[in-house]
């Protein structure tokens, strides 16, 4: 049930971002691959086993890359620089767009089309061929959102000079872009793409498809506004709200698996809290849903009515 009123800002300024917190979250990350990795080299069970770990492994990356962007994974701001960009390398994003590009997204969250990481899915007539490649892989698990997410807000560089042609935003971006791109290749290089896809292939792939229906629960299907070129006021952190959702898991999968990143109500209303301490605030928001029920009904839903429709329009309110 909801509570009656959210936590103003000042109750919260007690939840700061802690070294320790940091590096122990960020430690057993790394810890999780590690021995992941070793474990692909001892047999089959050994290579399942790998696998599901690492799977898990490259999701919390993810949130390190996420956190540490906010500068709340660590209270130093050296440590989240460095941790940040190295979850960037594990997650397949550079760390220079990732910062701009996500803090666009928070300043313009609630204006579709002003948000760079929503505006792809302002409503619009669809192709045949677009509209039967994400019914299709939304139907079978194919993590294309996850994988175009990545593409289309971080890597598209011709995209990236648009949004942000001030060479002072531009510049770090693409040498940032260019700098994980030689590494990758380096990697392939001297590891080979066979060893590559037998050690994290599947456990890739898998956790793409985690990373799918978590990234999309958070905004899509959602009422935004569309500023149609209007100069616009951005709405402020308490007021984005209404436009967030948030997933509720059982308590130990999202403190110890997710490091809270099902709150995410909690972290657009209070973005200077770490993840690992959102679930501290007394407040629950008023679109959190459990993750299951979220689930089962958004998988029934044709992806191009769940994209690039909100609840008003299909009638489908979670």
């Amino acid at each position: 049930m909801q509570n009656a009123m959210a936590p103003p800002i000042t109750a919260c300024a007690r939840l700061k971002a802690s070294d320790s917190m940091g590096l122990l979250h960020t430690a057993g990350t790394l810890s999780l691959t590690i021995v992941g990795i070793i474990l692909t080299r001892f047999g089959w069970f050994g290579w399942l086993a790998g696998q599901v770990l690492l799977s898990v492994a490259w999701v919390q990356w993810f949130i390190v890359l996420h956190d540490s962007g906010h500068e709340t994974m660590f209270r130093t701001a050296r440590l989240n620089s460095l941790t940040g960009r190295i979850a960037s390398f594990f997650s397949l994003i550079p760390w220079k767009s990732w910062k701009r590009v996500h803090g666009s997204h928070h300043r313009w969250t609630g204006w579709q089309d002003l948000d760079p990481t929503t505006a792809s899915l302002v409503p619009r007539k669809l192709g045949p061929a677009e509209r039967g490649f994400i019914n299709t892989s939304w139907r079978f698990w194919l993590p294309a959102f996850s994988i175009l997410y990545r593409a289309g807000n971080y890597w598209n560089l011709p995209r990236l000079r648009r949004l942000y042609p001030d060479k002072r935003h531009w510049h770090p971006m693409f040498w940032s872009a260019a700098l994980y791109a030689l590494l990758y290749i380096l990697v392939i290089w001297l590891l080979g793409p066979g060893r590559i896809m037998e050690v994290a292939g599947v456990s890739l792939l898998v956790s793409l498809m985690i990373e799918d229906p978590l990234l999309l629960s958070q905004h899509t299907h959602i009422p935004q506004n569309l500023s149609d070129g209007k100069a616009v006021r951005p709405f402020g952190a308490f007021e984005q709200e209404p436009f967030t959702r948030s997933l509720r898991f059982p308590n130990w999968v999202s403190k110890f698996l997710l490091f809270n990143f099902d709150a995410h109500e909690l972290h657009h209303m209070y973005p200077f809290v770490p993840g690992y301490h959102l679930r501290r605030i007394s407040y629950t928001p008023m679109n959190e849903v459990d993750w299951w029920t979220w689930l089962k009904t958004v998988k029934r839903i044709r992806a191009e009515r769940f994209l690039f429709q909100n609840q008003n329009d299909s009638g489908i309110r979670i």
